[in-house]
């Protein structure tokens, strides 16, 4: 067999598939790639589907534009033999010059032909000028042992311009190790090839269409398809034959019958029978590790096997853990897969497999598992066991999911005889916005006569606490918890519930000194720092923040929490929840509107089922971003559904929020009648709650607020009294925001009634507070009357330079006003401006309150290239705000 194999090949072995129109630039892993101009092998690896190949040819496109040589050799099962693989090999290097005139011999064992072929492509290489870079793809279906020897001997002797890239599902038997020790190698592994969000985002706004997909829906699809481009692939063909499934979105596996289907036949077909099994057994498990394997298959080769399925990218990843030994977990649509299989077995079968988890998990002290497992398993009394035999200091947020799962199994008389998971359940319950099935909960205890036994002994006052939380009695978190402060709490479980829950008490009724000298003096110690209940507590510092108006602070505090809660405990993590609505908050005032919709993000819970804080501040946030986002008709509907949930948990205080939000929204639209009516039915509340303390003390100061906006148009004077109400509750409880709104809004009302200096002095007084604290959207929100006072103070400069700077960036940010109109046109941006089309589409974006940074995923730009072209904008038109920009294009009629 001797040279010119070209023309028994198919030629479209040759080159890679087509791209297509609608890919992603893998723009990280391209920069990564550069490096391989100084190695000899570049390894990409990764499981089936994960896009090795699309990746390899987006590389492909960019080194032919920079002159390289690249051959391109797609290599199938066909392949397995030594003569078959040169074959193909030798005719793929033929095509950018490299003719090798040789005899391969059939049986793959000639040493000398390799040696002759090896040293031939190695001549007549050197003898290019170019840069030669020869790309294996799918080299894992190679199988010959002598096939692997002459490309390691290739690689041994490769001159400076000769490159060699493997793209395989699993790494190949070549010197991999000498190669790394002598800077030879660039390698992409299973860890870097799944898409980030941003890609993700990127993926499917190509090819759905831009922001068909609201941010919730977006973050479950990145959540289930975890960065897999092959998974999104098939779910944008669902999306588009099916628009109806994005409603059943967390059913993936149910009801795509083509991801069904390319997990058979990609996946499980390339698996030998005891690799599935064994796969299948481990599917019930959130994480595994191998004496965890061992014990539930009874496999003794369970290490080995689990290696294996490493080493061949079975969807598996290996997860970050304390532990020497390794723990893993499978890809999340990948795992349920295999526990669809898994049930045809039967449920004794796959009961079987949690309660041999479950003892496994309890002999090794991580209980939370397996009172999980042995719940699943229906072992309901060695559950019970398991929480009565644990020691209440390794208690941990991760026991409530388990703890409510046993609740619905286990009969309320049977918890007697259980002490520690009795209180723990009260807790639980307590803390999950239950709170009347709490409190029936520690009556039939108390009733029981039984007496918290002395490593227990605080529970009862932190279960009384917790459910003062979820009824906002502030007042009553203080005095039953108050008095403990001086107990040595040697549990660190109810130590921090007792700091997280004291803290929000003082924070609620204003006291923050009192919450930040609680947290001083009780400091979080190291060994416990990413600990879930020590994260709450940690938590209630940005909630002190974020309550006096601190927003500045807040946002720079929680941010490094937040990321600290999800990396330690997971993105639903109770801690990382806390966070998420605090942050968003403080995102959201700060006018990072899409940081604001990210954080808030698929985290239903929030809205659902938490803290009355935490419900208030992701219901009002995500009630502010519809509203600017989608519009008055989302806003609205979202606002009355959730009202109503609100209502039937008995929170009161989330409720009168939300009336105040729609009050606003239907002055907006003219629809005073349904204010009033609103607005009336807040009042009522407002008598109900006349005399209350704490934050229950704040609804008669929602109440006077509706009242002020309802009444600015017809009774300026009427609403000038209703928001001095607003005001002196702000003033009791250092409400920071709220001092600002009242004052501003004061501002405007004093404005229209002509008093023209109290306004400005009123003005100012907010604007200081504004400055001070970082607040934006407070002012923003309210519009054209305060672009108005904004543009006249402005103008009388009789101020120093940082609050006039930040009074021009608040008028920047404002949205269209005839003021604020009349202003720019006497000085503002240039007529006759031509701008270029990629200038108009990121001013297209910018109106849509875009960042720079969600422009340039937009657009498939860098970060810097929008900059720069917002400078280029800015300087054309004589400006210097994106808003003054976006309003000229917008009155030109260049943008919508």
């Amino acid at each position: 067999m001797t040279t010119n194999f070209t023309h028994l090949l198919a030629s479209t072995r040759f080159t890679p598939p087509r791209i297509g129109a609608k890919y992603v630039p893998r723009t990280r892993l391209l920069a990564l790639l550069e490096q391989a101009q100084q190695s000899r092998l570049t390894l990409v690896t990764g499981s089936a589907g994960y896009g090795k190949t699309t990746l390899l040819a987006q590389w492909r496109q960019k080194l032919q534009s920079a002159g390289a040589n690249v051959a391109w050799l797609s290599l199938t099962p066909d392949e397995k033999g030594f003569a078959e693989f040169c074959q193909a090999f030798l005719a793929a290097i033929e095509r950018v010059g490299i003719a090798v005139d040789i005899d391969i011999a059939p049986e793959g064992s000639n040493a000398r032909m390799t040696d002759a072929a090896v040293a031939s492509i190695v001549d007549r290489t050197a003898e290019q000028a170019e840069e030669t870079y020869v790309i294996l793809d799918d080299y894992h279906h190679v199988e010959n042992p002598w096939a692997h020897k002459f490309l390691q001997k290739l690689l041994d002797h490769c001159p400076d311009n000769l490159h060699v890239v493997i793209a395989s599902r699993v790494a190949p038997p070549l010197g991999l190790s000498r190669l790394r020790v002598m800077n030879q190698i660039v390698e992409i592994d299973a860890a870097e090839l799944p898409f980030s969000l941003a890609e993700t985002r990127a993926f499917l706004d190509s090819n759905l269409g831009r922001d068909k997909l609201n941010a919730d829906e977006l973050h479950l699809i990145d959540e289930l398809a975890g960065g897999w481009p092959s998974c999104l692939q098939l779910i944008t063909i669902m999306l588009k034959n099916r628009p109806e499934s994005r409603e059943r979105l967390r059913d993936l596996v149910w009801q795509s019958v083509d991801l069904q289907a390319y997990l058979s036949e990609e996946v499980m077909a390339q698996l030998p029978p005891e690799l599935a099994q064994f796969s299948e057994a481990l599917s019930v498990f959130r994480r595994f590790n191998a004496e965890l394997a061992e014990a539930v298959t009874g496999d003794a080769q369970a290490a080995e096997l689990l290696r294996r399925m490493e080493s061949e990218n079975l969807l598996i990843v290996r997860i970050e853990s304390d532990d020497r030994t390794p723990w893993y977990r499978f890809h999340p649509l990948f795992g349920e897969y295999l526990a669809t299989r898994l049930r045809k077995r039967g449920k004794a079968a796959v009961a079987e497999l949690h309660r041999r988890g479950s003892r496994w998990f309890a002999d090794n002290g991580l209980l939370a598992e397996a009172v999980r497992h042995a719940a699943l398993g229906g072992d309901v009394e060695f559950a019970a066991q398991v929480i009565e035999q644990a020691a209440p200091a390794t208690w941990n947020l991760a026991y409530l999911s388990p703890v409510l799962h046993l609740l619905e199994r286990l009969p309320e008389e049977a918890l007697v005889k259980h002490q520690r998971l009795f209180y723990l359940a009260c807790l639980t319950v307590a803390l999950t916005a239950q709170p009347a099935r709490a409190r029936r909960l520690l009556t039939h205890l108390h009733a029981s006569g039984a007496h918290a036994e002395p490593a227990i002994a605080a529970m009862p006052a932190l279960i009384e606490a917790a459910i003062a939380h979820q009824e906002d009695d502030t007042g009553r978190i203080i005095e039953l918890l108050e008095p403990r402060l001086g107990d040595s709490l040697e549990n660190p479980f109810q130590r921090y519930v007792l700091q997280a829950e004291l803290a929000s008490g003082y924070a609620a009724a204003g006291r923050y000194a009192d919450a930040r000298r609680l947290l001083d003096n009780h400091p979080i110690q190291a060994s416990d720092r990413n600990n879930d209940m020590a994260l709450v507590a940690e938590a209630t510092r940005i909630q002190c923040q974020l309550l006096a108006g601190d927003v500045r602070e807040a946002g720079k505090f929680g941010t490094p929490v937040l990321a600290r809660a999800i990396k330690a405990n997971g993105p639903h993590s109770i801690s990382a929840n806390l966070c998420a609505s605090l942050l968003a908050d403080a995102y959201y005032e700060l006018d990072r509107i899409d940081d604001a919709r990210e954080t808030l993000a698929n985290r239903l819970g929030l809205l659902h089922a938490s803290a009355p804080d935490v419900m208030v501040r992701a219901s009002l946030t995500r009630a502010r971003l519809d509203l600017l986002q989608e519009g008055p008709d989302t806003a609205l509907t979202f606002m009355e559904q959730q009202t109503a949930h609100l209502r039937s948990l008995g929170q009161h205080r989330a409720v009168a929020h939300m009336l105040v939000e729609q009050v606003k929204l239907h002055l907006r639209r003219g629809q005073a009648d349904r204010a009033a009516e609103l607005s009336a039915s807040l009042d009522e509340m407002a008598r109900t709650f006349g005399t209350s303390q704490g934050y229950l003390a704040n609804i008669p100061a929602l109440a006077a607020l509706a009242r002020g906006y309802l009444l600015r148009a017809t009774a300026p004077e009427q609403a000038l009294d209703a928001l001095e109400v607003t005001r002196a509750h702000g003033m009791a409880c250092n409400r920071g925001r709220q001092l600002a709104l009242a004052d501003l809004l004061a501002a405007t009302m004093l404005d229209q009634l002509g008093r023209a200096d109290e306004a400005l002095e009123t003005f100012v007084r907010a604007l200081g507070d504004g400055e001070r604290r970082g607040l934006i959207r407070t002012f923003i929100d309210e519009g054209a009357p305060v672009a108005a006072l904004l543009t006249r103070f402005i103008g009388t400069r009789k101020a120093d330079e940082p609050l006039l700077r930040y009074a021009r960036d608040l008028l920047g940010r404002m949205p269209e006003s005839e003021e604020a109109s009349a202003a720019r046109r006497r000085g503002g941006p240039k007529a006759n401006v031509a701008l270029t089309q990629r200038e108009l589409e990121i001013l297209a974006l910018v109106a849509q309150a875009m960042s720079n940074k969600r422009i340039a995923l937009t657009l498939n730009i860098t970060v810097e290239t929008v900059k720069w072209n917002l400078r280029n904008i800015f300087a054309k038109l004589g400006v210097s705000s994106r808003y003054h920009a976006m309003v000229w294009a917008r009155e030109q009629a260049l943008i919508s």
